[in-house]
């Protein structure tokens, strides 16, 4: 049995990526699955919100894609979050650049997941906020499709049209690929703008937005500098209530018990 991979892609900065993936992940963890964070990115976001320097990693993504590190001597489990992490360094905005020039470069991740997929019920990939060539590694990787999470905010459409694009380019290689589903974020239930952004998002991806709707929130900004998911941190916030809500959706979706 291998796990269900998914990424989450959006190539505009701060619409809440990091976030859901590392409140997502510990939801899921909470729910009795074995899940995998992958840090894809050279900000090393992911690593930093799960309370590891990132400066200190010298095994990771970028030593794994490369193949430099056998993949499960990279992983870093955390028992108490019931969570594991392949993370990264700020090593890794070098290897666009190391792996231009290698055979298969678009498969590498993909190569490196393999590898360890046996081990988990769910991967979450954090990507990194462009559509680089890591993006595409995440992409190709993704096999059970890529999850959208998008600010409730009026530029928000532009973005995603792009990141459409970039999907649809992939897929002529890997035409499997899917979008799973496009998460509301930083929702604001006072402001009209918010509601008419989500309503303009479901015409766009008609039966493809979860339900669960995570609204903006102080607790969820500020849990990463304290290196812990939400679920610890303030686990009966609004943030952490939404995220639970999401990971029991994606469960149901997918047809899978919580255990």
């Amino acid at each position: 049995m291998t796990a269900r991979i998914y990424s989450l892609v959006n190539q505009k900065g701060g619409v809440g990526k990091t976030t859901s993936v590392i409140n997502l992940g510990a939801n899921l963890a909470n729910l009795g699955q074995r899940v995998l964070i992958v840090d894809l990115d050279p900000q090393a976001n992911a690593t930093s919100c799960l309370g590891v320097d990132k400066h200190t990693v010298t095994k990771g993504t970028y030593e794994t894609i490369l193949g430099l590190v056998q993949p499960a001597s990279a992983l870093l489990a955390n028992p108490t979050l019931g969570l594991t992490l392949l993370p990264a360094s700020p090593a890794l905005a070098g290897a666009e650049v190391e792996l231009v020039d290698q055979q298969g470069r678009e498969n590498k991740l993909k190569n490196t997941l393999e590898q360890v997929s046996g081990m988990f019920d769910y991967i979450l990939i954090d990507c990194p906020p462009s559509l680089s060539l890591l993006t595409v590694n995440a992409l190709l990787a993704s096999t059970d499709g890529v999850i959208i999470p998008v600010q409730c905010e009026y530029l928000a459409l532009e973005g995603v049209g792009q990141l459409v694009q970039t999907i649809q380019k992939v897929q002529r290689v890997s035409p499997t690929l899917k979008v799973r589903g496009v998460i509301m974020t930083m929702f604001e239930s006072r402001a009209n703008l918010s509601t008419d952004v989500v309503d303009e998002i479901k015409k766009y991806f008609p039966n493809q937005v979860f339900q669960s709707i995570i609204p903006r929130s102080i607790r969820l900004a500020e849990a990463p500098s304290y290196g812990l998911p939400i679920t610890i941190y303030a686990p009966s916030s609004s943030g952490a209530v939404a995220y639970a809500s999401l990971a029991k959706e994606l469960l149901q979706g997918d047809g899978v018990s919580a255990k």
